[in-house]
């Protein structure tokens, strides 16, 4: 059986350690190179070149997107896999979006680690049965109602930021749109901090208000896209002139 090149990238060294000795031991994993994030590891991961990267979660949640679609660029084929502390949906949501096809929780088992590698290794994604849901919830709210945050993503808002703002414009606490996104008070929190900062509001009770004025102006700014499109004269004009025209109506049909 082929071997598959891992590269370990991991903020703890107790963690990067058990880790190779976990993967040591599975005669179809070859460790070829374990480091902390740093501003210059990505020189030594392109050096290794990998085929499978097992990544912690530790790292800057603005700057490990960036990592990640650098080494996706650089190593063709590059499989990523996250190991997580927590089932965090919103932190497994935004790996999957910076392009992670396999994600497991850090009470995995050695063998669950190693299957998922050689999983995403064979062309497989791997995420734990209790995120799937989420993952589900996510594409379908994409489907089905796109409406509901669009005029929270022309805002920089992330998407579960515009799920969060959408719950404030109709004055829902901290506590219930945590049970209503399955998410912790805590995180619900820091969304409800980002969304105040992004949008220059001084308290989450001047989000409906703001609701209302952005609108108000979606609504001129439709009205008046509405009314540059050519209406019914351009294609009497047309008929005129031969061009695209219909045969004419039978009115004798119309009884």
């Amino acid at each position: 059986m082929r071997k598959s090149a891992v590269y370990l990238l991991a903020e703890n060294r107790l963690l990067r350690e058990a880790l190779i000795r976990l993967l040591s031991k599975k005669s179809e994993v070859s460790v070829v190179g374990a480091n902390a994030y740093s501003t210059a590891v990505h020189r030594e991961i392109i050096a290794a070149r990998p085929q499978i990267i097992l990544m912690d979660s530790s790292g800057s949640k603005d700057t490990r997107p960036s990592l990640i679609s650098t080494l996706r660029s650089a190593i063709r084929n590059v499989r990523i896999v996250m190991v997580d502390m927590e089932s965090d949906e919103e932190t497994f949501l935004d790996a999957v979006r910076a392009g992670v096809v396999g994600y497991v929780l850090k009470n995995a088992s050695a063998v669950e680690v190693a299957d998922a590698i050689q999983s995403v290794a064979a062309g497989k994604a791997v995420c734990p049965p209790t995120l799937c849901l989420g993952l589900f919830r996510c594409v379908m709210q994409q489907t089905a109602s796109p409406r509901a945050t669009s005029w929270g993503y022309d805002l920089g808002l992330s998407r579960r930021e515009q799920e969060t703002l959408e719950l404030l414009r109709y004055r829902y606490t901290n506590k219930e749109i945590a049970l209503r996104l399955n998410l912790s008070e805590q995180t619900v929190k820091n969304h409800v901090h980002h969304i105040l900062r992004k949008l220059s509001l001084p308290n989450r009770f001047s989000v409906p208000q703001f609701y209302e004025n952005e609108k108000a102006r979606t609504d001129i700014h439709i009205v008046a896209t509405s009314a540059e499109r050519p209406g019914p004269a351009s294609l009497n004009d047309s008929a005129k002139s031969g061009e695209n025209s219909f045969p004419p109506m039978d009115t004798a049909a119309q009884g």
